[in-house]
């Protein structure tokens, strides 16, 4: 059963109709890149798929839960079967690494103090981070801020991972670390994995299926000839 199945969603924020039609299915293990312009709709899709944005058209599967159907208690349920990763991180800045994640845990029915830490040391270990776990976000770099909120995504497991433009705030090299960290990821977890970028470089580094979000539609592309490439010029 796929993890992710929209049929004929409409995409709607503010009562704007932002992307239309849209048809997508991810199964476990799948890997697909969303790319599109500023503005063309991909931050929408992601917030709609774990409930952000309510659904009024179409059909709508993710992780089990009908998206039309849904209800707003049910929404953290929901969200205990994604992982989301934000260009900006998200952290709260007034917790350590650690504590980031202790938050996440028990805001989500953890209550096993020796495996809460059991999970957060198992989580920064898996993407380098065990070391500074007792640093504030302010005090690591833009990359060190974006593994922690890695393993932030991964505590619980999820079924699918959605990363909105991971490495869009990194240098080049800490770009390629951490595309080579969702990868390891992918590999030994096998989600279904959905990632938002406007980096060409990291579409040939790591290739997956690509759709594009353009004029309020996301269709998914033949090959990678079909984009344009002026998708990629902008920041």
């Amino acid at each position: 059963m796929a993890l992710i199945q929209l049929s004929g969603i409409d995409v709607i924020k503010d009562n704007n109709l932002i992307l239309t039609d849209v048809h997508l299915t991810l199964e476990k293990g799948d890997f697909i890149y969303l790319v599109g312009r500023v503005g063309s709709g991909k931050t929408s899709l992601i917030k709609t798929l774990i409930g952000e944005f309510p659904l009024q058209k179409g059909e709508a599967v993710v992780a089990g839960f009908d998206l039309v159907a849904l209800k707003r208690r049910q929404i953290p349920f929901l969200r205990r079967k994604i992982g989301v990763v934000f260009q900006d991180f998200q952290l709260l800045q007034d917790r350590s690494a650690y504590d980031n994640l202790d938050f996440v845990l028990r805001s989500t029915g953890w209550k096993n103090k020796k495996e809460i830490h059991q999970r957060i040391e198992e989580a920064l270990d898996s993407v380098g981070m065990l070391h500074k776990s007792y640093k504030l976000p302010h005090q690591l770099s833009g990359g060190e801020q974006q593994r922690v909120a890695i393993a932030r995504a991964v505590l619980n497991n999820p079924e699918i991972i959605l990363a909105d433009e991971p490495t869009g705030n990194l240098d080049s090299d800490t770009q390629q670390e951490i595309m080579e960290l969702f990868m390891k990821i992918h590999r030994e977890q096998q989600p279904a994995m959905l990632v938002v970028t406007h980096n060409l470089n990291l579409l040939n580094r790591y290739p997956g299926r690509i759709f594009k979000c353009e004029t309020g539609y996301c269709t998914e592309m033949a090959n990678r000839r079909e984009i344009d490439l002026s998708v990629f010029m902008e920041s």
